[in-house]
C-alpha cells in the first residue's frame, strides 16, 4: 500500500511537466515570431570550418548547400583525419563541381587531445583566413540565407557566439524518425525555455559561430581538445567572458543516418551524458519534462475516473501543441505533423535513455570509443593498438 503523502505527491509532480510544456509553448511563440537578422550592409567574410570523419548520408548535398550559399565572400576549410577517409572524394567532388568557391581540404591535425573533432578544428583556424569562423558539422544542411542570418549578429560588438536549433531529416526509418523528432521537439524546446529564462549560455554543434579574438580570449580549442562537450564549453566559456550567445531564428537541417534502435539509443544516451557531464543539476532537473513517465505514475495512482481522464487529456493536447509549436510551426519540421502518433513512444524512448545515463557508460562516435572522467574525454584504444 501506497502512503497516502507520497500518493498525492505524486499526483501534484504529475503537473510540473505540464507547466513546463505550456511554458514551452509560450518561449516557442514569442521566439518565432522575431524575424530572422539579416544586415544588407554587414556582410563580413566568414570561414566555415568542417571537420569530416568518414561518409554521412547524401554528404555530397550537405556539402553543396554551404557552396550555394547567398553570401559574397566566404571560405570553406575540410579536414578529414587521412586521404582513405570515404568523405575525401566527395568532397573532392564538390570543389570541381562549385570552382568559383574558395574551398580547400586539409589532411591530417596534430593529436593535442582526446577529441579528433577539436584537434582538426585547432588546425583549421590557423589555417582560416577570416576572423568569423562558422564551425558545421558534416551532416549538417543548411538553405541558401543561413549566412546572412549568421553573420547579422555579430553586428553588435557584446555578441559573441551565434548557434542555431536543427530539425532532422531521416530515411524514413522508425528509429532515425525518433531521433528527429527529439531533436525537433523536447531537445529544442529546451532551449528555448533556457533562452527564455535569462538567454542561452551554451552553443549547439550543429553551428557554432564566433570570432578568433572571443576564440582567443578562451585559450582557443586547445584548451577544449580534451573536453566531452566542446559545444557547451566554447558558448559556457564565451559567455562567462560577458559576451550574449545569439540564438538564430533560421533552424538548419540534420541528415540523419539509417539507423538501428541501438543506434539511436546510443545517440540519446551520449547526448543525455554530455548534459549530466556538463550540468548535472540540469540533468537531474529533466525529470520534470519527462510528461509521459509522470501522467503513467499519475493513472496509476489516481482514484476518479475523472481525474485520469483529465490527466490524460491534458497530457495529450498540452504536449502535442508543444510539438507543433517548436517543431512544426517554428522549424517547419514536417516530420512532427506526418506522424504525430510518435510522439509518446519518442517520450518513452527519452525517457529512457535518460535513466540509462545515470550509469557509467563509454561514449561511442564515429568509429571510436571514448570513457569520460571528470568531464575529460579518455580515448579507448582497441586491444591490438599496442
Amino acid at each position: 500500500m501506497i502512503w497516502p503523502e507520497i500518493r498525492y505527491a505524486v499526483l501534484g509532480l504529475a503537473f510540473a511537466p505540464l507547466a513546463y510544456y505550456v511554458v514551452a509553448i509560450v518561449a516557442a511563440g514569442k521566439f518565432f515570431r522575431k524575424r530572422p537578422q539579416e544586415s544588407p550592409d554587414f556582410t563580413p567574410p566568414i570561414s566555415i570550418l568542417k571537420p569530416v570523419r568518414g561518409l554521412d548520408r547524401e554528404a555530397y548535398e550537405n556539402f553543396a548547400s554551404f557552396c550555394r550559399q547567398d553570401y559574397p565572400e566566404f571560405e570553406i576549410l575540410f579536414c578529414a583525419s587521412d586521404r582513405e577517409d570515404a568523405a575525401v572524394s566527395v568532397i573532392e567532388q564538390v570543389i570541381h563541381d562549385f570552382p568559383s568557391r574558395r574551398i580547400r581540404l586539409l589532411i591530417g591535425a596534430e593529436p593535442i587531445g582526446a577529441s579528433d573533432k577539436v584537434n582538426k578544428l585547432c588546425r583549421m583556424v590557423r589555417e582560416a583566413a577570416h576572423e568569423i569562423i562558422l564551425v558545421s558539422d558534416s551532416d549538417v544542411r543548411v538553405e541558401p540565407g543561413f549566412l546572412r542570418t549568421v553573420a547579422a549578429p555579430f553586428r553588435d560588438a557584446k555578441v559573441g557566439g551565434v548557434t542555431c536549433l536543427y530539425r532532422g531529416i531521416t530515411d524514413g526509418s522508425f528509429a532515425a524518425d525518433l531521433q528527429a523528432l527529439g531533436n525537433s521537439t523536447d531537445f529544442s524546446a529546451g532551449v528555448l525555455v533556457a533562452w527564455l529564462f535569462g538567454g542561452v549560455k551554451f552553443m549547439l554543434g550543429a553551428v557554432m559561430a564566433t570570432t578568433k579574438a572571443r576564440l582567443a580570449d578562451i585559450g582557443g580549442f586547445e584548451s577544449m581538445a580534451d573536453h566531452f562537450s566542446d559545444d557547451y564549453e566554447l558558448g559556457s566559456r564565451i559567455a562567462a567572458r560577458g559576451y550574449r550567445i545569439e540564438l538564430s531564428t533560421f533552424p538548419v537541417s540534420i541528415v540523419y543516418p539509417r539507423m538501428t534502435l541501438r543506434d539511436a539509443l546510443r545517440q540519446q544516451v551520449r547526448w543525455n551524458l554530455s548534459v549530466r557531464y556538463s550540468r548535472p543539476w540540469g540533468h537531474l532537473g529533466l525529470i520534470f519534462t519527462q510528461g509521459l513517465a509522470w501522467i503513467v505514475a499519475a493513472l496509476c495512482l489516481v482514484h476518479s475516473g475523472l481525474a485520469a481522464v483529465g490527466y490524460a487529456a491534458a497530457y495529450v493536447l498540452l504536449q502535442s501543441d508543444m510539438a507543433l509549436s517548436v517543431g512544426a510551426r517554428g522549424m517547419g519540421d514536417k516530420l512532427v505533423r506526418e506522424k504525430p502518433w510518435m510522439m509518446p513512444l519518442r517520450e518513452a524512448f527519452g525517457f529512457m535513455a535518460w535513466l540509462i545515463s545515470f550509469f557509467p557508460q563509454r561514449i561511442h562516435w564515429r568509429g571510436q570509443e571514448y570513457r569520460v572522467r571528470e568531464r575529460r574525454l579518455e580515448l579507448v584504444r582497441p586491444r591490438n593498438s599496442g
